[in-house]
């Protein structure tokens, strides 16, 4: 960050004191910066004309990115600023023990045989190509594999269900579908061939299925007969090894992903993404944000599902190693990825809030149990750090870090961007409970309803005024891709007319951080005073004997009730003096405003498969509206006991 705040400097002849300066001339002269940002992170890609061509209309979502720009994501990634050949760049572990190194030159390899079967069965620029496969480097390879012939690529985790699968897929008919024959869990194995010949053929688009052996070396294929035209992965790329990869040059505007919405609300939105634009907002993360370089190591806890995965993607693409755990992250126990942490030497290490949350707990202790003298940055994403889990983390983990101190990181963004709005800067005093700042290039904001500013400590809508570029192409089906379709208006553009706006409660600090207090489209609405959920699970997880919690509206008399569904630890009752007890813990530290008019035990909460609760499915369910999309949730039973109680 330093490093290039002096780079700036040069750059333009003005001067810059502090990242926060630095910030500033990003959001005021953003052609100026995404010119400078461009040739510092990509040193090997022509820049020929402008960086940003705005749209005559001054729609952001219209303007042209790098108009004269061609590259290909995939050989910048497996370049990695001209890593040696020998040296790592995926590292794969599993649950079970197993571990598997690639090396780049091993990865270039692989990227052309796989790249040279693909276009074997008439793949080309524009084609898609679907994983339903681990966080393994396989995965990893095949993305790459498609990119670098320009295909799309789309991904999603082994544990969702043919009817998810189908939902997301289905949408964007790939050519293509690589699978793996199962997985493991939490020392289980599951078999997921029966669920595969139900996908192959609810996608009549597939050309060919592809099925990699993850539970077993050679999978037995017959009973996938009838399905559709399907090979084993290693009888699939045989006749292509030794094939050097070849990169097809794109433009910059190229899409390179489509990423997928939670589905709760509704069928998943396909969000089709620009692959210089993602790239471009990865490097600067990386590099600037997270202090991300050659040599080091980076594991981000993810499944191939989540858009974390896509930001792990790109790692090797400024010379770091991608370490890449699949399974149970509680498998033995909690110390599982601190444990993966000493082993694999990370340098950085990418976790959610609820696992933080989770492994504090447990009671588990990473400064008593392991070294880490590499590590120097714990980001969290997924949902808001609460102050407590920062705490945590400087005082249980920070002690077995680097004598330079650990970089708590809270980061926030999402799917729709394949990035981030706000992150960690390694130059900036981190505060518990903030995220620190704005990322560069991203003109963040905090309105009210009317469309103004927001003054510290005030809660309204995280908005970004200008145009960023990741920001998607569109959704699929809705228009020609780089226009602004009807659904992906009314996604981002029309809370505030013409700037983005995608859901985050928000508040600015003192400090100039960040604050998100949950999701704004499930912000509650008591008396017209507006509620984040986040901030009452932060009150009543600090229970003891509340494992977890659920907070929903429900819709009585014109108004709005304030409920919450507890889970509680074997053996504790909800009777009076707990319910008491959470009652008091929220009104203390939220407002009397935040205490919720019900409280409700129940065995299980929903969440999607990605592990966020599902707290629009609740509200749909018990307000009497259709759920859509349960095949979003990982346990969509639980809406029925959870139904039953307000029936």
């Amino acid at each position: 960050m330093e490093g290039f705040r002096r780079t700036a400097e040069r750059c333009t002849g003005g001067a810059m004191a502090d990242s926060v300066a630095l910030h500033r001339w990003s959001v005021e002269e953003p052609e100026e910066f995404w010119g400078v940002l461009f040739d510092e992170m990509l040193p090997g890609v022509q820049r020929p004309g402008p960086a940003l061509r705005p749209d005559p209309s001054g729609h952001p979502a219209r303007a042209k990115w790098f108009p004269g720009v061609e590259l290909n994501v995939a050989e910048v990634i497996l370049t990695g600023r001209g890593a040696d050949v020998d040296e790592p760049m995926f590292v794969s572990v599993d649950e079970t023990g197993r571990r598997r190194v690639t090396t780049r030159g091993e990865a270039r390899r692989q990227v052309g045989a796989i790249a040279a079967a693909l276009r074997a069965e008439g793949v080309g620029a524009g084609d898609r190509v679907a994983v339903w496969m681990p966080n393994v480097d396989t995965t990893m390879l095949v993305m790459l594999a498609a990119a670098s012939i320009g295909a799309v690529f789309a991904s999603t985790s082994p544990d969702f269900g043919a009817a998810g699968v189908i939902d997301r897929f289905g949408q964007i008919e790939p050519v293509v579908l690589v699978a793996a024959d199962g997985y493991t869990y939490g020392g289980r194995r599951f078999d997921r061939r029966e669920e595969l010949a139900s996908i192959m053929a609810g996608l009549p688009s597939l050309r060919r299925a592809v099925v990699l052996g993850f539970l077993e070396e050679a999978p037995d294929l017959s009973r996938l007969a009838g399905s559709g035209p399907v090979v084993d992965f290693a009888a699939w790329t045989a006749p292509h090894e030794g094939t050097e990869p070849s990169f097809t040059r794109l433009p910059f505007d190229h899409p390179w992903y489509v990423l997928f919405s939670s589905g709760t609300t509704g069928v998943p939105k396909c969000i089709v993404h620009r692959s210089g634009g993602v790239l471009l907002q990865h490097l600067k993360e990386h590099q600037l944000h997270c202090g991300i370089g050659p040599g080091d190591r980076v594991c981000y806890f993810t499944t191939a599902g989540w858009m974390m995965w896509n930001w792990l993607a790109s790692v090797p693409a400024s010379g770091a190693t991608a370490v890449l755990y699949e399974g149970n992250p509680f498998e033995p126990g909690p110390g599982r990825l601190w444990e993966l942490a000493e082993s694999e030497r990370l340098t950085f290490l990418g976790v959610s809030a609820k696992y933080v949350d989770s492994v504090a707990r447990a009671g588990y202790r990473p400064e008593s149990e392991v070294t880490l003298p590499t590590l120097r940055t714990v980001a969290s994403t997924g949902s808001p750090l609460s102050p407590e889990s920062f705490e945590w983390l400087h005082e249980a983990v920070g002690p077995a870090c680097a004598p330079d101190g650990l970089h708590v990181a809270s980061i926030s963004g999402g799917t729709d961007l394949c990035g981030c709005f706000v992150c960690g800067d390694p130059t900036r005093a981190v505060h518990s409970g903030e995220i620190q700042g704005p990322a560069l290039g991203m003109a963040v904001d905090v309105w009210d309803d009317a469309g103004r500013r927001c003054a510290p400590g005030e809660r309204g809508e995280l908005v970004c005024t200008e145009a960023f570029p990741s920001t998607p192409l569109g959704f699929w089906g809705d228009g020609p891709l780089g226009e602004v379709g009807p659904r992906f208006s009314a996604a981002y553009f029309e809370r505030f007319e013409g700037v983005w706006a995608h859901g985050d409660f928000a508040s600015w600090t003192d400090h100039g951080g960040i604050v998100i207090h949950g999701r704004s489209d499930t912000t509650l609405n008591p008396g017209g005073v507006r509620i984040g959920t986040a901030e009452i699970y932060r009150q009543t997880e600090g229970v003891p004997g509340v494992v977890e919690s659920l907070v929903f509206g429900l819709e009585a008399g014109g108004d709005v009730q304030v409920v919450l569904l507890v889970r509680l630890a074997d053996g504790v009752a909800l009777d009076e003096d707990l319910a008491a007890r959470i009652r008091g813990r929220i009104r203390t530290g939220c407002s009397p405003r935040h205490v919720p008019a019900a409280i409700h035990a129940v065995d299980d909460l929903p969440r999607t498969r990605s592990g966020k609760l599902a707290e629009l499915a609740v509200a749909d369910r018990v307000n009497g509206r259709e759920v859509r999309n349960t095949t979003a949730l990982a346990n969509p039973e639980s809406l029925d006991s959870i139904a039953a109680i307000f029936s």
